[in-house]
């Protein structure tokens, strides 16, 4: 990967306005609290759930059936794919499978159950040999649906073609299938890429149909009798995903080593984690989105204009941090393991600088989570509705950090075996402290030991407002799936003062310490972590930073041709159309900035930091 550069989506009209439409979401959000606490105080004789609007915790039971059989899907291979990439006459294809099952759901909005293979670059004939294990599929048996796409950063994902894996009828008897090729289908495909396949065949007059070799075993009966819940068992793969283009909004920065041995330098990166828990997920973990606004609901159904313009920004936003290119790091652990926490610890830096992170569980057991802060230039990433890819139900929300257990000592690091100290028997010179210092830098003295580390994790999400009575479910969850490590859970309202104290000193240890580099051998080129340059003033406007000032001519010139301004407008006053009015802010005095770590700035409140109380 030393070649290998980070790339990201060009920038479309949805990613600049994007980012704004949330903000004024969360602007309003917070008039919607404001106007839900003054009623709760003057409306006394109103019941609690009459005075909070729909979302929240659902209720609403799994329903009944007898319990499945827990199926294993191998995807050994496929052969004779067309090319989608002209220029290298190759794919870089991957499998996107959807199970779909005779089991009624507790709604019709509940996802489908989905699993995605690594990218295999360059091959129409790729070998991903990747397995899905899936408990509760019942014995009327199932249809696997596999979308064979190409993978392609710079734009969208071609598909290349479907199949179809059918069983009518699935028992402790069944045969099962075995390394079985199945016929893609073209007319599912790209016109684009069959286009390039057709002219490949006039050339080389011969062409072959695409194939894909998948395996089903049946592994017996899923124990329990919770045969409604259809879940993955395994195995836990995660996704490491690289993003220049939000390094560069949100100030996150690597050091890349050049190729002719000369000083590093700093690129913007940023980095979304997704790692599949073991199921099932506890079915009192289940909540939807809150409609703290009439236009919310459109936003997750796509049913009004606004609401698709907010669904389309959030669900691109989620397409860019979760970005799949040939930078994407991957594994697998077969099951939970203190090497599958030895990798969540390195996720989070081991505890290091004080980092804060946004956190959503889906139905099916996958954590998603960024770091997130109030030092971070633009709030779009610590949305909660942009990690569930604008999922109308979800498990649970929130944020979380890791800090070092106080009542354990550090035994084991990334440099050395064991950790020692010794008084010092001679004075250092200056000359030698700082080569002492340099090196510390340079290979961090951490501990890898899960039990010397704790997890702190709440519920603290305006989005979706998870129940706090049922935390206690959470940390039995993330225990099982991340063994060794300790997990305290803090309710936002319970613990409200607590969560505060202990988030003021993760944000001001992150402040003394400042952003710790990260190395990555890649040579990135200034055209993908280019960013416009009204995207800028509107960062620096947002931050407080001061801006220059405009007369009253140029503003209104401005303002003539600000048309996201306009449409955010309209977006705010729910449809209503206003007058223009003059948008000048007022410029603020000029942070000062150091080289290794950025000030917090005041951000804009977002729906996701405030909780209410959970709708019981």
């Amino acid at each position: 990967m030393g070649d290998v550069q980070p790339q990201s989506r060009p920038m479309r009209p949805i990613d600049k306005y994007g980012p704004k439409f949330v903000e004024k979401t969360g602007k309003l959000h917070d008039r919607a609290m404001t106007a839900t606490a003054s009623n709760g105080k003057t409306k006394t004789s109103l019941s609690s759930s009459e005075n909070q609007p729909a979302g929240g915790f659902d209720g609403t039971p799994i329903p009944p059936a007898p319990p499945g059989y827990t199926l294993k899907f191998t995807f050994h291979r496929a052969v004779n794919l067309p090319f989608a990439d002209f220029s290298t006459l190759s794919s870089d294809p991957y499998v996107l499978a959807q199970l779909t099952v005779d089991v009624p759901k507790r709604h019709k909005q509940d996802p489908a159950l989905t699993f995605r293979t690594h990218t295999i670059p360059r091959d129409t004939n790729p070998v991903w040999e990747s397995e899905w294990i899936v408990a509760n599929v019942p014995a009327s048996g199932f249809q696997l649906k596999c979308c064979l796409y190409d993978e392609d950063p710079a734009d969208h994902d071609d598909r290349l073609g479907n199949a179809y894996v059918d069983a009518a009828s699935v028992d402790e008897n069944w045969a099962g299938i075995h390394r079985q090729s199945y016929h893609i289908k073209k007319r599912m495909g790209s016109k684009r890429v069959y286009f390039f396949r057709g002219v490949a065949a006039l050339v080389s007059r011969h062409a072959r149909d695409g194939h894909l070799d998948v395996s089903v075993e049946c592994l017996g009966r899923t124990p329990g009798d919770q045969g409604g819940q259809v879940y993955t068992v395994g195995p836990n793969i995660w996704f490491k995903h690289f993003s220049p283009l939000i390094g560069r909004l949100t100030g996150t920065k690597d050091e890349v080593q050049t190729q002719n041995g000369a000083k590093p330098t700093s690129r913007y990166n940023f980095q979304a984690i997704q790692m599949q828990f073991q199921g099932p997920v506890p079915p009192q973990l289940y909540h939807r989105y809150v409609e703290f606004r009439p236009f919310v609901a459109g936003m997750f159904t796509s049913h009004s204009l606004r609401g698709r313009i907010l669904h389309k920004a959030l669900h691109h936003q989620h397409d860019r941090i979760y970005n799949f290119d040939r930078t994407t790091l991957h594994g697998a652990f077969t099951e939970p393991c203190l090497e599958m926490t030895q990798k969540f610890l390195e996720f989070v830096h081991f505890a290091q600088g004080g980092r804060i992170f946004t956190y959503v569980l889906t139905l099916d057991g996958q954590f998603r989570f960024t770091e997130t802060g109030k030092e971070f230039g633009i709030d779009m990433l610590s949305k909660h509705t942009m990690h569930s890819d604008v999922s109308i139900y979800i498990a649970y929300s929130g944020e979380f950090f890791v800090r070092r257990h106080k009542h354990r000592h550090r035994h084991l690091s990334l440099s050395t075996n064991t950790v020692t100290s010794a008084p010092a028997t001679e004075v250092e010179t200056e000359e030698e402290q700082q080569q002492q210092q340099q090196q510390q830098q340079a290979v961090p003295d951490v501990s890898t030991d899960p039990g010397d580390y704790e997890l702190f994790i709440d519920n603290d999400s305006g989005t979706y407002r998870p129940n706090a009575e049922y935390l206690y479910l959470l940390r039995e969850f993330f225990s099982k799936n991340l063994p060794g490590l300790h997990v305290t859970t803090l309710d936002c309202q319970k613990d409200a003062d607590r969560m505060a104290a202990l988030k003021d000193e993760q944000r001001e240890r992150k402040k003394n310490e400042g952003q710790h580099i990260m190395y990555l051998q890649q040579d990135s080129s200034a055209s993908s972590l280019s960013i416009s340059s009204s995207d800028e003033e509107a960062l620096d406007e947002r931050a407080g930073v001061s801006t220059k000032h405009r007369g009253d001519l140029a503003q209104r010139m401005h303002d003539m041709r600000d048309v996201k301004g306009q449409v955010l407008k309209w977006a705010e006053s729910d449809g209503q159309p206003k007058h223009p009015q003059n948008t000048h802010m007022e410029p603020s005095p000029p942070q000062t900035t150091t080289v290794d770590s950025q000030p917090p700035l005041e951000p804009v409140r977002e729906a996701n930091s405030r909780c209410s109380s959970p709708v019981n």
